[in-house]
């Protein structure tokens, strides 16, 4: 247990660790059901230990974490006086390791309540409580007085408590939560009252660590480090919480023991310290610069903590072959990494220790990857220190809330003219919170990308939405929404294939980087490693570990030469298998790793190598018609072959479509079940390198001067065209001329195709 002490000073704690303690429920009992290993690791009376905030470190403070007493009444009930039993904080009643397990719902409120020590107070001291996150609507008491409330699942908040604490006796502290999950507007992710597909478990309550610090009552209350790589310096802003005029600030930077620069100057404004001879952070170079930050009176230090940054510039432009690419340091990277849902089968919500937090990092550096797209979901702190640390780019999204006056899930479709009419008080309480989670961790330099939506999960109000985030924070790139429904915003236009990879042409989208925010999906159930026996799925189902990886690789050879077209990043679906989606690298107890680490490093390395060069042997219609010969009428056969006569047939340009599809255009109507097509090109030199970017809705077959290029069985088109890898039959092209030829076949409508090829 932690003990409070008054100080000369100010206020001071110190601790005292408790004995560990199995993992166990509130009786006692084993929890049950899938857990990974950590689970065992965790302690009920203090799980979670570390220090919550490492971007601005003070020795005193005191972890709340532990067993609390709880019970779930109606909403609208009063304080009770009586508890249901106890719960582990800071993991939410639906988990198994808070050892309850229980659903709260829109019906119910869920209350806290433990006690604590405090220290005598002074004039020179205060005492703050802190909550990482809480899901969702949070009311505080201290000795039954209201200390604050606080609407917001997903960032940290604080309350200062001095005033209501009582002189020598254990101090009584309460929690009161209202979570109304899918039932609300409100920010919640993929949280659902009924699980199953892409939908998980719902989380209630307090999902982040609570703590006690003890601060002077002038005190620092934030610091954020902006690195400036052009002009060699870091810019440090210091807020200060407390009555009275704004003071000064002394900040010294530190590499190790050497002392890089100092400077000092007013609370509120950037303060420049010069970094001479700066060492870059990037992914392979991970290297952070220590921070002293004091705060000043009259001269005199009243508060210091101790802070990190790093020196790095993120930014979008133009490389040498006129693509927009995503720059680090001044210089284009291609960014790959998976789609990171962060869920837990034991926690939820909440890793089972600090460990666990940063192994799914460590993971994804080691098979290859760059980046991580943080789903939906904001992480803690501590998590995003790792990434820091660790050395990973991180897009971090902001969590979806959705919900129509009916109660059904309202997001904007891919083919809407217009964005969702959002409620008033929805749009205000989303635009809070999303202006919450970005102020508070903007500090972190391994985030490099904000997302406020995702494949139209309601979205509204796009242009002003993606300007207003870019406004809070200008140093970093805005991705205005991954997937689905464009609207020409942001520093990316970002598209979802599955299984995919596929992307737009970077023609469509001038001024922007073109990337693949989602792709992928490809499922494989571990046998003694699920979260329920059936009702498991992924976008494609794999029949083992070797058709997983056959598959693996050849979706990557697809992607490869996508970046020669101007791809500047991709996002796999997925780091782990969530509840009964089994498409993860990891099943969801982090016990299996399906594909070898060597095997996934080696398939990724392609992506940071030499740039494609790529040019258009015979172009798609995605921009513009293209003309072709076709035949609805069984043409004779050898009409795949180069000297065929196809004077007969009929002209037209593609895109061919049979029916009403969205996600295609059409110039010449199929208007029968099966269509012949033929299209002559010129090659002045035929490339090593061959792809096949296509749309198909039917069976297809696609044939190169009279040989079988690719067959198509029920391909089913999505919302962009495909790319395939043909480089083994490259060979099929000859100097002069060539012809392509397709058959497409689709007994009724909706019906679609076009082909285009390039070479690299």
């Amino acid at each position: 247990m932690f003990w409070l002490m008054v100080g000369a000073a100010g206020v001071a704690l110190s601790s005292a660790e408790p004995e560990g303690k199995p993992s166990a429920d509130a009786d006692g009992r084993p929890l049950a059901g899938m857990r990974s290993r950590w689970a065992s690791a965790v302690n009920i009376e203090a799980p979670l230990p570390e220090y919550p905030r490492p971007q601005m470190v003070r020795p005193g403070w005191a972890s709340l974490n532990g067993q609390w007493d709880y019970t779930i009444l109606p909403a609208d009930h009063e304080m009770p006086r009586q508890w249901d039993g106890k719960i582990v904080v800071p993991f939410c009643i639906e988990s198994q390791l808070s050892g309850v397990r229980q659903f709260v719902g829109a019906a119910s409120r869920l209350w806290y309540r433990r006690t604590f020590e405090a220290p005598e107070t002074s004039e020179v001291s205060r005492l703050l409580l802190h909550f990482g996150a809480v899901d969702w609507d949070a009311t505080v008491f201290v000795n039954g007085l209201e200390v604050g409330q606080h609407k917001g699942g997903y960032d940290p908040f604080a309350f200062d408590i001095t005033g209501a604490l009582k002189p020598g006796v254990t101090q009584e502290l309460v929690v009161s939560v209202w979570d109304p999950t899918d039932e609300g507007e409100q920010p919640r992710g993929k949280q659902v009252r009924e699980p199953k597909g892409i939908w998980y478990t719902s989380v209630t309550g307090i999902w982040q660590p609570v703590w006690l610090e003890a601060v002077p009552v002038a005190s620092i209350a934030s610091v954020l480090p902006v690195a400036d790589v052009d002009a060699g310096i870091v810019r440090v802003t210091v807020s200060e919480r407390g009555p009275g005029e704004a003071g000064r600030a002394r900040v010294v930077a530190r590499d190790g023991d050497k002392e890089v620069g100092r400077a000092e100057g007013a609370v509120g404004e950037a303060i420049a310290i010069p970094v001479p001879d700066a060492k870059l952070w990037s992914p392979d170079s991970p290297h952070l610069y220590d921070l002293d930050v004091a705060l000043l009176r009259d001269g005199e230090v009243v508060d210091s903590v101790k802070s990190y940054f790093a020196m790095r510039k993120i930014g979008r432009g133009k490389d040498a072959d006129g693509f927009e690419r995503l720059l680090l340091n001044g210089k284009p990277l291609f960014q790959f990494g998976p789609l990171d849902q962060g869920w837990w089968p034991d926690g939820l919500y909440t890793a089972p220790t600090d460990e666990a937090l940063r192994y799914d990092i460590e993971i994804t550096k080691k098979i290859g990857c760059n980046m991580i797209r943080k789903h939906v979901k904001v992480e803690p702190a501590r998590w995003h220190h790792h990434c820091d640390r660790l050395g990973i780019l991180v897009w971090q999204d902001m969590p979806s809330g959705f919900r129509s006056a009916e109660g059904k899930i309202q997001h904007v479709r891919p083919e809407a003219k217009e964005d969702w009419a959002r409620p008033e008080e929805s749009a205000k309480q989303f635009e809070a919170e999303l202006r919450e989670v970005v102020q508070d961790f903007q500090f972190f330099p391994s985030i490099i990308m904000w997302v406020p939506f995702n494949e139209g999960w309601g979205q509204y109000e796009t242009a002003r939405v993606a300007k207003q985030v870019k406004g809070w924070d200008p140093s970093r790139l805005g991705n205005a929404v991954s997937g689905w429904t464009d609207r020409g915003a942001g520093d990316v236009i970002d598209v979802h294939q599955y299984p995919g990879p596929g992307m737009v042409p970077p023609e469509s989208a001038p001024g922007r980087a073109v990337v693949l925010g989602e792709f992928g999906g490809l499922g494989l159930p571990v046998k003694d490693h699920l979260w329920w026996d059936k009702r498991n799925w992924g976008y494609q189902n794999m029949e083992g570990k070797d058709d997983l990886l056959a598959r693996y690789e050849k979706m990557f050879r697809n992607l490869v030469p996508l970046i020669g077209r101007g791809l500047a990043a991709a996002v796999y679906t997925q780091t782990t298998d969530v509840e009964g989606e089994v498409n993860g690298y990891l099943t969801y107890d982090r016990a299996v790793l399906k594909l070898d680490a060597p095997d996934l490093a080696r398939t990724h390395a392609p992506l940071y190598g030499p740039v494609p060069k790529v040019a258009w042997l015979t172009p798609s219609a995605e921009l513009a018609p293209q003309p072709w010969r076709y035949t609805f009428e069984k043409p004779a056969d050898g009409w795949q072959r180069p000297k065929f006569d196809d004077s007969g047939w009929r002209e037209g340009q593609a895109p061919f479509r049979g029916g009403e599809h969205p996600f295609i255009g059409k110039n010449a109507d199929w208007e029968k079940p099966a269509i012949w097509l033929r299209r002559g090109f010129d090659v002045a030199e035929p490339p090593k390198g061959l792809g096949m970017t296509f749309y198909s809705v039917q069976d297809a077959d696609v044939y190169l001067n009279g040989e079988l290029l690719l067959q198509l069985k029920e391909h089913r088109g999505k919302r962009h065209y495909d790319d395939v890898n043909l480089s083994e039959k490259a060979g099929l092209l000859r100097k002069g001329e060539n012809v392509i030829a397709v058959r497409g076949s689709r007994p009724k409508p909706p019906r679609g195709i076009d082909v285009g090829l390039y070479g690299f």
